[in-house]
């Protein structure tokens, strides 16, 4: 018996990566070390941040904000992993699965324009030096994240209700380790233009937006350091972005490569294990990246854990 109105389903069911039984211990293990350290990794840089007055600048303020998105957004999908692998059940309700789909969407799409913004603070600050006290005020700093907690949520939500107006048959395994759009869109049984087109032309449009901002900024970043004479200067400069350059080619070049091989294989368990490296692997090495590449940041968790701040 077919199910064509979605407010009768209950739940929906997530496959994860393997059924095998012996698996799930060494799964579970590896999720949870992962979560953990993406957590307290990006809880230290946070807690280092609003600590150190020295680190109280528009760069450290976008940076904070990054490593709070990267917590939320990793605690969207693995908690629930690990429960259920923790239960031996695959069981999530349908209004989890909605609230999971949109938390993730909200979360990912965040550290998008964050980087974009970050990119920009670093445009102004390499490009503008004069002005850049002046520019990167603290209003304006507040007014971009606030702007890309609008658009982001504004964007998830949209999504959410897309998927609450599809209808679902029987089938309800998502062969997934969370509700990802693209894999429950799929289960529908009804066939709607406008959700493909929302649910298919709108991330990539907001993703596409702001690569194209992080590539622009960049561009002039490097005709202005390829001005200065001094190979010092060159160095100073272009250590300045060298963390957050990393961080946007870790993003988008694991996000390209989960697209890529989604639509060159059609096959979810691939698409599932590819998604790992975006929604777990990259929050998690964002930490480091900053304090290994940043002598402020490090200075500021040393201090932080000596407790002199």
């Amino acid at each position: 018996m077919e199910l064509r109105n979605n407010t009768r389903i209950a739940e929906f069911l997530l496959l994860g990566f393997s059924n095998d039984p012996e698996l799930q211990p060494l799964i579970y293990g590896l999720f949870l070390s992962m979560y953990l350290t993406t957590v307290l990794g990006n809880l230290l840089i946070v807690l280092a941040i609003i600590s150190d007055s020295h680190l109280h600048t528009p760069m450290y303020f976008f940076l904070s904000n990054l490593s709070f998105v990267d917590i939320c957004f990793t605690s969207t999908t693995v908690p629930k992993m690990l429960v259920n692998i923790q239960t031996q059940s695959k069981v999530i309700t349908y209004a989890g699965c909605i609230t999971q789909m949109y938390f993730f969407l909200l979360f990912g799409e965040l550290d998008n324009f964050l980087l974009a913004v970050m990119a920009y603070d670093r445009f102004i600050a390499i490009c503008h030096p004069l002005h850049y006290t002046v520019i990167m005020n603290r209003p304006l700093c507040m007014l971009l994240v606030l702007v890309s907690w609008i658009v982001s949520g504004l964007h998830s939500l949209l999504q959410s209700l897309m998927v609450l107006q599809l209808s679902f048959c029987t089938e309800l395994e998502i062969p997934h380790f969370f509700c990802e759009l693209n894999q429950v869109a799929q289960l529908a049984c009804s066939e709607i233009v406008l959700n493909d087109l929302v649910v298919h032309f709108v991330p990539v449009l907001l993703a596409t937006s702001s690569l194209a901002g992080i590539i622009y900024s960049y561009s002039k970043i490097v005709s202005s350091i390829r001005a200065i004479s001094s190979a010092q200067g060159r160095n100073k400069a272009f250590s300045t972005c060298a963390s957050h350059l990393s961080v946007v080619s870790l993003f988008y070049c694991t996000g390209l490569g989960v697209y890529l091989s989604s639509a060159a294989t059609h096959n979810s368990h691939t698409s599932a294990t590819a998604s790992v490296m975006y929604t777990v692997v990259t929050p998690m090495l964002n930490p480091f990246i900053y304090s290994l590449r940043n002598k402020d940041v490090k200075r500021a968790l040393k201090r932080l854990s000596q407790g002199e701040l």
